[in-house]
């Protein structure tokens, strides 16, 4: 589910200090979005987990995301930069893999900021023809980071950090159930200490909360942008009771679901 302000039908260019309003819990739990997005740190640094694994990120770093990548992001500091929202129908001209950039060229850090901020002010200042200069400057941002790609040495993934990888990539799919971390070992043919030592060695987080980071995330979201019922969300992320998941969603983050959606 997306934040209010985001449709998955258009471009949205959101700074890093807004888009991490509202809580640590926007930008570091697990979660993924149905539109490609694009972060582009100018400033700052800390931690990025990408399909289950962690690396650093500082200034002039930029991060590409298929839509439905599982990822989160901690800000140590002053994090400045931008937050871009792919329209769905533009992820055939993306990259299918997630990307990330350490633009050290300062020619190449203009690139991308003067694209990015093409793209912002079409979209801030509604001038004729808007969707179509849209259309252009998104297609160009592609073919910049086709271009970078290709730069770019690819990274090789230990076992550690496949299995972490494939992991997250069940857990996405299907988080709504009420498969727990045995079953999702089970299914990558591993057993369930392995799975949790990989992902705590690619990501420093155990399988099982990663697995509760994505379910919490997802609940918070639910109810925050919408008015459904408490037991008809725990019965959407595979609860068994909304009972369950009030003890589940108090233990994850310190506050009952009724309490979390007040203070909302």
């Amino acid at each position: 589910m997306l934040p209010k302000f985001l449709t998955e039908g258009a471009y949205r260019v959101i700074p890093l200090p807004r888009f991490a309003q509202g809580g640590k819990w926007r930008t570091e739990a697990m979660r993924s979005y149905s539109q490609p997005v694009l972060i582009w740190f100018t400033k700052g640094q800390g931690r990025i987990t990408i399909s289950g694994n962690t690396r650093g990120y500082g200034a002039h770093n930029a991060v590409f995301l298929p839509a439905g990548t599982m990822h989160g992001f901690d800000m140590l500091g002053q994090v400045q930069g931008w937050v871009l929202f792919f329209p769905r129908a533009a992820a055939a001209d993306l990259p299918s893999e997630p990307v990330h950039l350490r633009l050290r060229e300062a020619h190449l850090q203009a690139e991308l900021t003067a694209l990015v901020e093409n793209i912002r002010r079409e979209t801030a200042e509604h001038r004729p023809g808007a969707e179509k200069a849209l259309r252009h400057h998104g297609g160009l941002l592609a073919v910049w980071l086709e271009r970078q790609m290709q730069e770019e040495p690819e990274l090789s993934l230990d076992a550690s950090r496949r299995i972490a990888a494939a992991f997250t990539a069940l857990v996405e799919r299907d988080f709504r159930t009420r498969k727990n971390v045995a079953d999702y070992a089970a299914a990558l043919g591993i057993t369930p200490t392995h799975l949790t030592r990989a992902c705590n060695a690619a990501c420093g987080r155990s399988a099982s909360r990663i697995l509760a980071d994505r379910i919490h995330y997802e609940a918070r979201q639910l109810l925050q942008e919408t008015r459904r019922p408490v037991k008809e969300i725990a019965r959407e992320l595979g609860f068994s009771s909304p009972a369950y998941f009030t003890r589940a969603f108090l233990k994850n983050t310190g506050q009952t679901p009724s309490a979390f959606r007040a203070a909302s």
